[in-house]
């Protein structure tokens, strides 16, 4: 089964209408602030970090990136075309490969998995932005991308985000800049709860070996000039600890 049309065409419209510059899309922080960040984290625990790693829900491949400057082989997979299109433009110097993917898509999944083998996964603020019926789809698609030897890098909005989020799109004067295409392409973060994730990992095979919380860095500033972090929670899983 495919994600719907409604979630993969307000991709299509958000990436499409995004700038190319760095910095021009609300999460689209410092890979240093980021993803450096989380590696720190996740590394200790890759048995094999020799494998391919899979940026899942890679939007313009900032992150992708920075990855692929730590690791022998990176994919960059999205479901929006429009998305790809930036990480392609972005990387001048080739540094990663991307491939269309719909994560939710089994059969699409195992024909990565087949061409790759077991890959390492770097998954950032991509459940909390699914639609419900796609979510264990998705950790699905985790595991079986992770297979036997992998390890997955998961991090996600927690529950405490969406008031913050909420305050935010609520604000007298509207909401920042960076924010508002996200709610006017029906995309809704922050949805899911903080006990949800271990569950549709267990669902999924997967063992939870570690994790915590982080503040999640964005690009978008409060009017008193402060960057505004959001509450997140990451988790590192695999097979067997």
């Amino acid at each position: 089964m495919s994600v719907t049309s409604r979630y993969k065409e307000a991709w299509e419209g958000f990436w499409r209408e995004a700038p190319q510059e760095a910095g021009a899309v609300f999460w689209d922080a410092e890979p240093e602030r980021t993803v450096g960040v989380h590696l720190a984290l996740f590394e200790p625990y890759l048995t094999a970090p020799g494998l391919p790693l899979v940026d899942l829900g890679c939007g313009n491949g900032t992150q992708t990136r920075f990855l692929a400057d730590r690791f022998a082989r990176v994919i960059g997979a999205d479901l929006s075309v429009a998305a790809l299109d930036h990480a392609r433009r972005a990387d001048v110097d080739h540094r990663a490969e991307y491939r269309l993917l719909d994560a939710a898509e089994k059969t699409e999944t195992e024909a990565l998995h087949t061409e790759l083998g077991d890959t390492n996964v770097y998954l950032r603020g991509v459940l909390h932005q699914c639609e419900p019926d796609d979510r264990q789809r998705l950790v699905d698609t985790v595991a079986t991308l992770v297979g036997e030897r992998g390890r997955a890098c998961l991090v996600e909005l927690a529950e405490a985000a969406k008031p913050v989020l909420m305050g935010l799109a609520q604000s007298p004067s509207g909401p920042p800049a960076k924010l508002a295409p996200i709610f006017r392409h029906g995309i809704a973060p922050g949805e899911v709860t903080d006990e949800a994730i271990p569950q549709y990992l267990r669902a999924a095979g997967l063992t939870v070996l570690s994790g915590g919380e982080l503040p999640l860095i964005t690009t978008e500033y409060t009017p008193e000039g402060t960057r505004i972090e959001l509450p997140s929670k990451w988790y590192v899983a695999g097979r067997t600890a």
